[in-house]
């Protein structure tokens, strides 16, 4: 399949391109690097991706930006920034994206496990990890010529390194990349995947 990943230099991103490239043809998108350039916050950026790649099987996101914070510390601007981008940012790469994909592709977002289980200074992004969780059941529910569904990371033992966290309760990038591989290749449909049940 030909395979449009966004955030493809992440930590996941790479993981899940190092999954994927041996049996599907990908082409990468991200911020500042890969194939394409994309800023999920801007619609008309996320257009222009589209325009640009054309035709495509399947599209993966492992984007989107959030900001951890205490609560009393949350900003207007760190909110809006989960809603324009965690949130609306893969929202609308399902809503611009439909119309370049394959008739029996797949869609795949990601939200997180803090949606459901989340820890102090999470506010927005477990707020925008529910939303679209709830989003991808809603939708599921009209788009019969696709598969949308959503994986839900738990914390990456990479980046629990790197931001100075005991990795030990964490999943590794290369086993949360298992769950994107599970939604592409699987039949699920308007599902949230969560990492731990694919390991």
């Amino acid at each position: 399949m030909n395979v449009l990943l966004i955030g493809a230099t992440g930590t996941i991103g790479q993981a899940v391109a190092q999954a994927l490239s041996a049996q599907h043809t990908l082409i990468t998108a991200g911020h500042r690097d890969g194939d394409h350039q994309v800023d999920l916050a801007n619609p008309e950026s996320i257009r222009a991706l589209f325009e640009a790649v054309g035709p495509v099987d399947a599209i993966i996101s492992t984007a989107g930006q959030a900001a951890f914070a205490p609560f009393a510390q949350h900003s207007d601007d760190d909110f809006q920034l989960a809603l324009n981008n965690k949130l609306m940012g893969q929202v609308n790469l399902v809503r611009y994206g439909t119309e370049y994909l394959s008739p029996g592709g797949s869609i795949t977002l990601t939200s997180g496990v803090l949606s459901r289980a989340p820890i102090p200074g999470s506010t927005s992004v477990a707020m925008a990890n529910g939303a679209l969780e709830s989003f991808v059941r809603a939708a599921a529910l009209e788009l019969d010529t696709l598969r949308l569904n959503v994986v839900a990371p738990v914390f990456v033992k990479e980046t629990m390194v790197m931001m100075g966290m005991d990795p030990t309760p964490g999943v590794s990038a290369a086993d949360t990349a298992k769950a994107y591989v599970a939604a592409l290749e699987g039949a699920m449909h308007g599902q949230t995947l969560d990492v731990p049940d694919h390991l």
